[in-house]
This record gives C-alpha cells, sequence and structure tokens, in this order.
C-alpha cells in the first residue's frame, strides 16, 4: 500500500538533516546529505507503517502539507512509501513426495525457500 505524509527537515550545522514526521510521533531519522536524508525519511516512513501494520495498530491520516509550520532552517517535503503487509500467510503448496522427504532430512524449511525464490521472481 501506498502512503505519502509531509516530513519536516531541519538543516544541521554540519550539513546534515534530521526529518521528522508530524503525524508520526517518534518517527525520526537522519541523513549526512541532503539525498541521503530523502532515502532515509522514506525508509523511516515505511519501517514505522510497517512496524503499525505489524501491531495492527492505526495508521494516522497525513496532514495537509499547508497545514505544517516550520522554523529557522527547516522546509516541508511529502514523502512517499511503499509498505508491505509482512504477515505471515498460510497457502497450501504440492511437491513431489521425493522432494519432501529430502528436503525433510536436509533440514530444509520449505516456508523459507519458497519465499526466497518469489522475493527473487517479483524483483525482476
Amino acid at each position: 500500500m501506498e502512503y505519502v505524509y509531509p516530513a519536516i527537515f531541519y538543516a544541521n550545522d554540519d550539513g546534515s538533516y534530521t526529518i521528522t514526521y508530524p503525524d508520526l510521533p517518534g518517527c525520526i531519522s537522519e541523513g549526512k546529505t541532503l539525498g541521503n536524508a530523502m532515502h532515509m525519511a522514506q525508509s523511516a516512513l515505511t519501517q514505522w507503517v510497517e512496524y503499525l501494520t505489524d501491531k495492527k495498530l492505526e495508521i494516522p491520516e497525513a496532514s495537509s502539507i499547508q497545514d505544517i509550520k516550520t522554523g529557522d532552517g527547516e522546509f516541508v517535503n511529502l514523502i512517499r512509501a511503499e509498505a508491505k503487509d509482512r504477515r505471515a500467510v498460510k497457502r497450501t503448496v504440492s511437491i513431489p513426495k521425493w522432494m519432501d522427504e529430502k528436503a525433510i532430512k536436509s533440514g530444509l524449511s520449505l516456508s523459507r525457500i519458497l519465499q526466497d525464490v518469489l522475493n527473487e521472481k517479483l524483483a525482476r
């Protein structure tokens, strides 16, 4: 699911940036450069929303960018994140009996193998 939130970027004296989200108390990040700060802002937002989803907590509505007040050395930018619901689901799959027996003897996790292969295939 896609989320877009306004983030406040504060320019520090050393050229780095501190990022906060007015709608997500406690969601804070930093970046050494503006480009790095943009990346870190997206990463923090993604992790925050995924955490709320995992814990089945309410995801707050994003404020309008026009409603955000800034101080000296601050600016507001919209940050987009695509959060994935990482909760496990049960699926029934079929494999040949010989594969199942060999996997059990090898101590392989069929769930892990399936996840790894699907991640590889879906990342293309």
